[in-house]
């Protein structure tokens, strides 16, 4: 398994990544291109499993761009922390039963009564 971290800022349109521990480095007119120059070669680096990648901007110029390969990803890539991966230890994860709805029937009440007058009248 190998985690790749990169800081990223951006200057007059281009966006430049350095690789925090390593030698790794690119730039691009966008961020979106940045990130998939970077997934590019950090899988030509540790090619040994699913890669999963996350961007998150610090300030308006700048970001941290992480890309995680093997680890039980399953060949997942995607960016943002809403992805979730099954455990890396081999553990088949607990799925859950979907949760029975129960259809209540309610029988509706009009306010009308209440006030005596209809908002229609």
């Amino acid at each position: 398994m190998g985690v790749y971290t990169f800081v990223i800022k951006g200057s007059d349109g281009d966006w430049n990544a350095k690789q925090l521990k390593g030698d790794i480095e690119a730039s691009a007119a966008s961020t979106f291109d940045l990130q998939r120059k970077l997934v590019q070669a950090a899988s030509a680096a540790d090619s040994c499993g699913g890669v999963q990648s996350s961007f998150s901007f610090v300030t308006p110029c700048s970001a941290v761009f992480q890309v995680i390969i093997g680890g039980g990803g399953g060949g997942f890539i995607g960016s943002g922390a809403a992805a979730a991966a099954p455990p890396a230890g081999g553990a088949p994860a607990a799925e859950a039963a979907p949760a029975k709805e129960e259809k209540k029937e309610e029988k509706e009440e009009s306010d009308d009564e209440d006030y005596g007058m209809s908002l229609f009248d």
